[in-house]
């Protein structure tokens, strides 16, 4: 994931301002790491550069 999608990112579940917890980035991309809803603390996971954004019901 590269860090300018944050300016369009929201959280799916509130619409609510998503901040980044960077874990391993390689080459200017977010390989793992996180989001988290500032407003409602939902966590969506990254991984191999790929931001989950489903709601937690629907993941796996």
């Amino acid at each position: 994931m590269r860090r300018k999608l944050m300016d369009i990112l929201v959280c799916p579940m509130c619409r609510g301002e998503l901040r980044l917890k960077v874990g391993v980035e390689r080459d200017g991309e977010i390989v793992e790491g996180s989001l988290t809803c500032k407003a409602c603390d939902e966590i969506y996971p990254i991984e191999d550069t790929i931001p989950n954004m489903l709601p937690p019901s629907l993941r796996d």
